[in-house]
């Protein structure tokens, strides 16, 4: 009797003591949700109000790792701050953090190569978004730089994704970084063709071209003596944005200029030379049904 007189005055204290606890844990949490939806909240404005007053003013290479940066810092901060309720500090979050660190590190080193390489191209920048660049076997234009990896649009449209540690360690071609950009060709002309009628023509077709620049000047010389043609090279500098479209104009109607000129572009062709032979020589004439003829 005793026993369930004690056993029913414990109850009520053990219920009381899980409801208060219950409670304690839905308010850290709802304070935690509170806080972290706060932080969210004040991030996406931040990053509304920099995409209003500072991407206009600021490259896209300069603005984008700008506004990651301060977006994922107010998130960190306040997730942080959220964790604060259930009794997490800075200083033990750092500890753990710094063996989590060394145990990922250890499992992802590829990608952790990848996200230094990312931050010392951001801080580098061999290329920017929209610059025209080659990195290795790929050529197009820089669509995005990510902490992990960059994206190229190849000239055929394709989205290449290179990882960051590839592009940091590869020969990276920057065409944009430069004023001008030199057209570099070879024509080749025919043997019977006056040598210098064709470089008149092409040097005039060059000098009448609105894309080619008079300094540096152009350039057409004998580059090599082919089997059935000399060979010339064309060289002349462009600016860099103009590039593709003077090499199309130019190679297009550089073959109607010499045809004007009456300047002949061969075809590969082979010279026979036949010696006169002791034997006899016949030859089957054709629609004929005997012996071949005999020809001396």
């Amino acid at each position: 009797m005793a026993d369930a007189e004690g056993l029913a005055r414990l109850i009520p204290s053990v219920v009381s003591e899980l409801l208060e606890k219950a409670y304690h844990d839905v308010y850290r949490l709802t304070e935690a949700v509170v806080i972290l939806g706060v932080g969210l909240l004040i991030a996406l404005l931040v990053r509304n109000s920099m995409r209003r007053s500072l991407s206009p003013r600021l490259p896209a290479h300069v603005y984008k790792p700008l506004e990651n940066l301060v977006f994922y810092s107010i998130v960190f901060v306040a997730a942080i701050t959220a964790l604060r309720p259930f009794g997490l500090n800075l200083g033990s979050l750092l500890v753990a953090g710094g063996l989590a660190s060394i145990v990922i590190g250890l499992a992802a080193q590829n990608t952790l190569g990848d996200v230094i390489s990312g931050v010392f191209l951001l801080i580098e920048q061999p290329l920017r978004v929209g610059d025209p660049v080659q990195i290795g076997d790929v050529a197009g234009e820089v669509v995005d730089v990510r902490v992990i990896s960059t994206l190229i649009r190849t000239w055929d449209g394709h989205l290449v994704r290179i990882p960051n540690k590839i592009v940091f360690d590869s020969i990276i071609i920057n065409f944009s970084r430069t004023r001008a950009r030199r057209i570099d060709f070879t024509i080749g002309i025919h043997y019977k063709s006056d040598l210098q009628d064709a470089i008149k023509a092409v040097r005039g077709l060059i000098d009448e071209s609105p894309y080619c620049l008079l300094s540096p000047p152009p350039e057409i010389f004998v580059d090599s003596y082919g089997s059935s043609s000399i060979n010339l090279r064309v060289r002349c500098w462009t600016p860099t944005r103009l590039w593709y479209p003077a090499k199309m104009q130019i190679q297009t109607e550089i073959k109607r200029v010499l045809e004007e000129h009456g300047i002949e572009i061969p075809y590969p062709q082979l010279d026979l030379h036949l010696r006169s032979a002791h034997t006899d020589l016949r030859v089957r004439l054709e629609g004929s049904r005997g012996e071949g003829e005999k020809v001396e």
